[in-house]
């Protein structure tokens, strides 16, 4: 993916670029120095959607194309509309360590068959790996999962060949959770309710014979 930038002018507000149609951005890196860049608003909207933050775009427009990552993305708190971004600038022979997204791709037996539900225990992954080999996303293929008691690990992933995992291959990915009927609690009776009206009974009842012995008198 390609992304024409230009270098940019500071002392312009950053307000004023976005109500252009520009975005600010900065590029940099171990070997690159920081530079502050503008972008086409909607042409960065398109590559960041296809590329996120694990695929290389490649930036022209500067003295030499640049193999980047998209580092960060600033948005307004309330609208989303976009702000800012990061690049950071790869160097060739580099490896880069990025957090790829698990996309979960299937319908698993154990849920259309058996009424399993399924769990997702990681949503992404870190993995250090050549640029040129980073994928948008790691497949989890959810059909392996036909009984209650299967599990997807780590280690049943698909990876580039350049790629190095720093999570322990016995980590779990997804399972199947059954779902379990919670079980319906009695009412609690209010017994002092019940022995104050007892107690007040007997009380009455007690004191009849002495009540009728005063009237008599």
């Amino acid at each position: 993916m390609e992304l024409a930038v230009t270098k940019r002018d500071t002392a312009k507000k950053p307000k004023s670029l976005r109500e252009e149609g520009v975005l600010p951005a900065v590029v940099y890196g171990r070997s690159q120095e920081s530079t502050p860049v503008s972008i086409n608003y909607k042409d960065f909207e398109k590559v960041y959607k296809a590329a996120g933050a694990s695929s290389v775009v490649t930036l022209t427009g500067l003295d030499a194309n640049k193999s980047t990552l998209i580092q960060q993305v600033d948005a307004h708190p309330v609208s989303g509309a976009l702000l800012h971004a990061d690049f950071y600038a790869i160097e060739k022979g580099q490896k880069v360590t990025v957090s790829v997204p698990l996309e979960f791709d299937g319908v698993s037996p154990a849920v259309k068959e058996l009424g399993g539900i399924l769990t997702k225990v990681m949503h992404e992954i870190e993995i250090e790996c050549e640029p040129a080999e980073l994928p948008h996303a790691i497949r989890v293929d959810v059909t392996r999962l036909v009984t209650l008691e299967d599990q997807i690990k780590v280690s049943d992933l698909v990876f580039p060949k350049s790629a190095k995992v720093s999570i322990d291959q016995d980590e779990v990915v997804a399972i199947i959770s059954v779902a379990k009927d919670e079980p319906v609690e009695a009412p609690v009776m209010d017994i002092s309710a019940i022995e104050t009206s007892v107690e007040r009974g007997k009380k009455e009842e007690d004191g009849a014979p002495a009540a009728e012995a005063e009237e008599k008198e």
